[in-house]
């Protein structure tokens, strides 16, 4: 079991906020943290980590990592770290980075294995693709079998197809090695594939905890689906209303209603669904 309870007090784009948490994560968990940037998401795993202080405590099946008398070194916490960067030895190989971590060449050979990188174990970083090097940051993260993975947004450079591929391998040695994960994810479909709980923050504060599945599918009634997104332009085609949104990195066109044109606003959010095939769009 893993207690976290801590405050902090950050400064950000619109001033002073209070990071303000309380919670309890069990073993095995796979955690998202989701919410807008700057609500504290990272901060959370650079305290837990070791990497920032703060008030409170931090408790690891029963070991005090934090509190008013102990910060556990960062080199003393048993804790694994992918970070966006790959944060790689550019002077050792591939085997060399993941021994650095400790020196057990038969579970470097099986994670190097099990991610298939190990035919590239003598190449050196800087002639390995972007997801070849974060594979080898994650095998890095985990040769020393820690209680604790923490990634921070690990596959937000690399390409969807790619994703998918190291999202698989991912949730493989989570369930693998029982470790407690915890994850920064901006990427919905992402965060509903891996986690078993997925936590939403806003200023500094959990708003919302619970199974991915009821935190990230809004869909109500016989809506056959739901997707937020920003309204772009509204144009008139003879006199059919169309809507252009921006979903993701797609656009998409809506026809709309003579009363919903006049009443949306170029830049809104908004909210499109289906209910019976007949798409409806309204202001959220």
């Amino acid at each position: 079991m893993i207690n976290l309870n801590f405050k902090k007090e950050l400064h950000g784009s619109l001033g002073k906020m209070l990071l303000d948490i309380d919670l309890n994560i069990k073993k095995g968990e796979f955690i998202a943290l989701s919410g807008a940037s700057g609500s504290g998401k990272t901060t959370i795993l650079r305290i837990l980590a070791g990497l920032e202080d703060a008030d409170g405590k931090i408790e690891v099946d029963g070991d005090i990592w934090l509190d008013e008398k102990t910060s556990k070194a960062v080199q003393k916490r048993d804790i694994g770290f992918v970070f966006q960067d790959y944060a790689l030895f550019p002077n050792l190989s591939v085997m060399e980075n993941l021994l650095y971590a400790a020196k057990d060449k038969e579970l470097a050979k099986y994670l190097l294995n099990v991610t298939n990188l190990y035919e590239l174990k003598n190449r050196f970083p800087n002639s390995l693709s972007g997801g070849q090097k974060q594979r080898v940051s994650l095998c890095r993260a985990l040769m020393k079998r820690p209680k604790i993975l923490l990634m921070d947004e690990p596959l937000s450079a690399l390409d969807p197809s790619l994703r998918a591929k190291l999202q698989d391998e991912i949730l493989t040695l989570h369930k693998e090695f029982e470790t407690s994960t915890i994850m920064v994810s901006h990427d919905p479909s992402e965060m509903y594939k891996l986690a078993s709980r997925v936590l939403v923050l806003k200023d500094g504060k959990v708003i919302n905890d619970g199974l991915a599945k009821d935190i990230l599918l809004k869909t109500q009634g016989s809506q056959k689906f739901s997707f937020e997104g920003e309204l772009l332009d509204i144009k008139k085609v003879d006199i059919i209303n169309v809507a252009i949104i921006a979903i993701g990195q797609q656009l998409v066109e809506v026809v709309i209603s003579n009363l919903e044109a006049q009443n949306l606003k170029i830049g809104q959010k908004v909210n499109v669904s289906t209910k019976a095939f007949a798409p409806n769009i309204k202001g959220v």
